[in-house]
C-alpha cells in the first residue's frame, strides 16, 4: 500500500525566532561598531547640533521661559537615540551588489537591517548622553521622572517610525543613484516641521497644524514634548501613539510594496 501523501504545511511563522535573529544581530553588531569610535564620535555631534543651535537661539528669544531648555535638553536625547542611517548601511548594498549575500541568509534581509540600526543608536546613545547631562547641568533643566517615564512608549514608537521613515527614503536605491539626496531633503522636511528647528507650539498657527498631521513630530517633537511635560496626561498621550502607530502602518506598508517592486527590479537587471 502507498502511505497516504501528506499536504505541505509550510512553517509558521515565529516572532520569538525573529527576535532572537534580531538580538543575535545586535550584538554582532555592537561588536563590530565598537572599533569605529571615532565614525560614531561624529555621528553623535552631527545629532546634537541641530538641538544645541535650537536651544541657543531660542533660549535668546525667550529667556524666562524654561520650557525651550526643557524641550531642547529631552530633543537632544531622543535625536541621539533615533538617528537611521540606512542611506548607507542598506542602500550602499544595493549599489555594490551586496545585498545578494543577504538575499541568501535564511531570514528576511531586514532583521540584518534592524540589528545595524539598532546596534548604532545603542553606541549613539552612550557617547550622546554626557552631552545631555552636562547641557542640562548648565542650563539647569531636570526632567521628571514620571514625565519620562510617559515618554517611553511615545520614543518606541517615534524611534520606529523614524527607522520606517528613512528605510523607506532608502529603497528608492533600487531606482536612483542620489537616494543620498533623498533622504538628505527626508531628513530637512524632519527638521523644520519635526521640531528641530523650531518647537513645534513656537510655530504660525497653520504651519502648526501640518505639523501635528505629518508624521515628522512624531518622530522627535512629540516624545520631547511628553518628557518634557508639555503635553501630558492619559488623554494626550495616547492620541500622540495612536497617530505614531498609523503613520508606522503607513510606512511599513509603503515600504512592503517598494521592496516587491525593487527586488523585481533587481533581479531583471541582475539576470
Amino acid at each position: 500500500m502507498t502511505a497516504p501523501a501528506v499536504p505541505y504545511d509550510p512553517p509558521a511563522f515565529r516572532p520569538g525566532r525573529l527576535l532572537l535573529l534580531i538580538a543575535l544581530r545586535i550584538r554582532m553588531e555592537v561588536l563590530e561598531w565598537s572599533g569605529s569610535w571615532w565614525f560614531l564620535l561624529t555621528l553623535v555631534v552631527q545629532a546634537v547640533l541641530g538641538p544645541l543651535i535650537g536651544m541657543f537661539v531660542w533660549s535668546a528669544v525667550y529667556p524666562a521661559d524654561s520650557y525651550v531648555a526643557t524641550y531642547y535638553v529631552a530633543l537632544l536625547l531622543v535625536t541621539v537615540m533615533t538617528e537611521s542611517f540606512e542611506q548607507f548601511t542598506f542602500s550602499e548594498k544595493i549599489y555594490d551588489g551586496t545585498i545578494s549575500h543577504d538575499l541568501l541568509r535564511p531570514h528576511p534581509v531586514v532583521v540584518t537591517t534592524i540589528g545595524t540600526n539598532i546596534a548604532i543608536r545603542m553606541w549613539l546613545t552612550v557617547m550622546g548622553l554626557p552631552i545631555a547631562l552636562l547641557t542640562g547641568v548648565a542650563f539647569g533643566v531636570s526632567l521628571s521622572w514620571t514625565a519620562v517615564l510617559s515618554a517611553l512608549p511615545v520614543f518606541v514608537l517615534g524611534a520606529t517610525l523614524s527607522f520606517c521613515w528613512v528605510f523607506m527614503l532608502s529603497l528608492t536605491a533600487f531606482w536612483t543613484e542620489r537616494v543620498h539626496s533623498i533622504v538628505g531633503f527626508g531628513w530637512t522636511l524632519n527638521s523644520l516641521l519635526g521640531g528641530t528647528v523650531a518647537p513645534l507650539a513656537f510655530l504660525p498657527g497653520p504651519v502648526r497644524d501640518i505639523g501635528q498631521i505629518l508624521p515628522f513630530y512624531g518622530m522627535l517633537g512629540l516624545p520631547a514634548d511628553v518628557a518634557a511635560g508639555r503635553v501630558h496626561g492619559p488623554a494626550p498621550v495616547l492620541t500622540g501613539l495612536a497617530y505614531q502607530a498609523a503613520w508606522i502602518t503607513a510606512f511599513i506598508t509603503a515600504a512592503v510594496l517598494l521592496w516587491r517592486a525593487g527586488m523585481r527590479r533587481y533581479t531583471v537587471v541582475g539576470a
